[in-house]
């Protein structure tokens, strides 16, 4: 295709997830209540932890900002996803497909940060306990956190520059109900291979080093967890890791069906019913793993609604 007869596309067409009326109806209405929950869920564990002040440890500063990220990065997409089972066709200019993608990307790299520092945060808890205060200060948990989102940013700009170094031309339909990387950069042209390349390079290198991270983090815990002589103390050990062990299979299980497995094991229909699980259903299970298999946390909500109880009792003697 030669640059003569290319005309640069401006605006690409969201196919989304079916062409069915009916079966649309049902998942507007399905994916309406998810994304609700998803909201009010991340937005409570965000207050709570504000709020609670049992809960100002580095462990729940970090669930409180892996909160946020889940908040952030279904609403990136579940907005859009929602508009388009309402109508015919959803058109999104360059930019807006760009931005989407970014941010997507962006939420997405910091939330396999996040996991990886809350699991070093369990080890350093379990397996360092008298350096615990020292090792995760305030300023490191700062450093911490700040590393997090800037990785997940540089490993983004890394995807869209390779991305937006590319034409599009012709075909402006993206096979998907989000812009993701994959169905853009097959209507993208260019003779130059290092958009297939290099984003797959950066973002498997992030994906290694955090999986790299947690694994070593949990093989140290559980050796310090199998020294100790009570059941009691193994069982109070291994709860505190529980729902972080349960958060992160059920991200990076589904990441690495999207983005290890061969595109050819994998149709582009399995590709989307996947997406919506890790973009749409894990922000909105989250929360729910971290509240209620978490003792801390429902002994401060509880806490918490029995003062606004009283302070409501008060208010109105």
């Amino acid at each position: 295709m030669s640059g003569n007869n290319c005309t640069a596309v401006t605006e690409f067409i969201i196919l989304g997830l079916t062409n069915d009326p009916t079966l649309r109806v049902i998942l507007f209405v399905i994916f309406l209540g998810v994304y609700a929950v998803t909201l009010i869920g991340n937005l409570s564990i965000i207050l709570l932890i504000r709020n609670s002040s049992q809960l100002h440890t580095p462990m729940y500063l970090f669930l409180s900002h892996l909160a946020f990220v889940d908040a952030a990065y279904s609403s990136t997409v579940t907005p859009i996803m929602l508009k388009n089972f309402l109508v015919d066709k959803i058109t999104i200019p360059l930019e807006g497909c760009v931005a989407q993608m970014f941010c997507g990307g962006t939420f997405g790299m910091a939330e396999c940060f996040l996991l990886a520092v809350m699991a070093y945060d369990r080890y350093m808890a379990i397996c360092r306990p008298l350096l615990y205060s020292t090792n995760m200060s305030t300023r490191v948990c700062s450093l911490l956190l700040i590393t997090s989102y800037l990785g997940g940013c540089v490993n983004t700009w890394i995807v869209t520059g390779c991305l937006l170094n590319r034409s599009f031309c012709g075909p402006n339909e993206i096979n998907h109900f989000f812009c993701d990387y994959s169905p853009l950069l097959k209507l993208s042209y260019s003779e130059d291979n290092l958009a297939e390349i290099l984003p797959a390079a950066s973002t498997g290198l992030v994906i290694v080093i955090t999986v790299l991270i947690i694994l070593i983090s949990y093989i140290y815990i559980l050796f310090s967890v199998l020294k100790i002589s009570s059941t009691e103390g193994r069982s109070k050990a291994f709860s505190t890791c529980t729902s972080h062990l349960t958060a992160v299979t059920l991200f990076y299980g589904t990441i690495t069906f999207i983005y290890v497995m061969p595109k050819s094991s994998y149709s582009t229909n399995q590709n989307k019913v996947v997406s919506v699980f890790y973009i749409v259903m894990i922000p909105m299970l989250n929360p729910l793993i971290y509240s209620l298999r978490n003792n801390e946390v429902k002994g401060a909500l509880r806490k918490l609604m029995s003062k606004k109880h009283l302070f409501f009792m008060n208010s109105t003697q």
